[in-house]
């Protein structure tokens, strides 16, 4: 039977925005609760949180869908102090508007039901059925440096990404403000910050202001046309480990471009590319045996496709959900106007060839 995911995209969109808030209170306090994971990335009480309040809100509307998020409850279930500083969030994580909060489920019983539910993001994904990828907060890094970060949450139907929502509390409201070098470092949530950003499958793409209440009202959003390749202004990573600037500035360098690169952390790069305030997004392959993980993409791929962009990897591939909780058959990203993207494509081949 076919849908709009009407009402998919309005219960991301609202539990995005309750997280987002929760990210919010724990970006103002200086006892962030970093913990570190196995992997050495750094977590914080607002990762636990924020999974916590988007499971609540799936769990509650669609109790049959699988989830595949990024934490588990293992520390907060062995550190009682971690664990109630994280229950008295999600305690305070309410929406305004009561409507809302009904639509999501309201508050989450218990602490131990909050372990629970942060438990259930332990699909392992793959190519059947309806599969929900959270990732809390995005740009962990950014976040504890006071820089941008984005809570995601994409749905997948049978591996083909459906509906996606990125929140990003320290982008400018303002679709026409154009991304600068400061915007990744110096970031705050000010007045006149905040946005959300939604977009589902051939239905285009929007952002609309973060509200404490209901939602506001929705902006379409498309690429900008890029007349002159050389104009670009191109987005990468923060984190030297999640992305090859050297080979960023040779590809550059190739295109003619010649503004630095806005680095910036999470997936407010692909929120920012898709709304036209940058134009171009390389994450590059760093190792050999470097795989993404599909909530580091899955939201952001979806909003620049649906804004006119083209996502690929650096071989010029769809980025494939549809392999479990990674993109194993991708190496890289690159999103781009469609008009350039093959361009785009020459040149990261030229460099990324000339190293074999």
């Amino acid at each position: 039977m076919a849908t709009d995911y009407s009402h998919e995209l309005n219960v991301a969109l609202l539990a995005v925005q309750r997280a987002t808030l929760l990210t919010k209170s724990v970006f103002h306090s200086h006892a962030k609760g970093t913990l570190n994971k196995s992997d050495a990335s750094p977590v914080t009480i607002g990762d636990f949180g924020a999974q916590a309040l988007i499971i609540a809100a799936l769990q509650h509307n669609f109790p049959e869908d699988e989830i595949v998020a990024e934490e588990e409850a293992k520390d907060l279930r062995e550190n009682d102090s971690l664990k109630n500083t994280v229950w008295g969030l999600v305690q305070d994580a309410k929406l305004s508007d009561s409507s809302a909060e009904q639509i999501l489920g309201g508050p989450i019983k218990s602490a131990e039901s909050m372990l629970d539910l942060i438990d259930k993001g332990d699909s392992k994904g793959g190519n059947k059925g309806r599969i929900w990828a959270i990732d809390p907060i995005d740009g962990t890094k950014g976040f504890l440096r006071g820089g941008q970060y984005a809570v995601c949450l994409g749905l997948m139907v049978d591996g083909d990404v459906k509906v996606g929502v990125l929140g990003c509390p320290n982008l400018p409201v303002s679709d026409s403000e154009p991304l600068t070098e400061s915007m990744g470092a110096d970031a705050t949530d000010s007045e006149g910050k905040g946005v959300l950003f939604s977009a589902v499958q051939g239905q285009g793409a929007q952002s609309r202001p973060l509200a404490k209440g209901g939602l506001e009202t929705g902006s379409k959003i498309a690429m900008k046309p890029l007349a002159n390749i050389a104009d670009a202004t191109f987005c990468e990573s923060v984190e030297a480990g999640h992305s090859n600037q050297s080979d960023s500035v040779q590809i550059a360098n190739k295109l003619g471009i010649t503004k630095p690169s806005v680095r910036m952390d999470s997936q407010a790069k692909y929120g920012s590319i898709a709304r036209g305030a940058g134009d171009l997004y390389l994450r590059l392959p760093v190792r050999k045996d470097y795989v993404e993980k599909i909530w580091d993409h899955a939201a952001g791929d979806l909003t620049v496709r649906e804004a006119g962009g083209q996502v690929t990897d650096v071989e010029g591939k769809r980025l494939d959900f549809s392999y479990g909780r990674t993109l194993k058959e991708n190496k890289g990203v690159i999103a781009a106007p469609k008009d350039v993207h093959s361009h785009v494509i020459d040149a990261v081949q030229a460099v990324l060839g000339s190293k074999q």
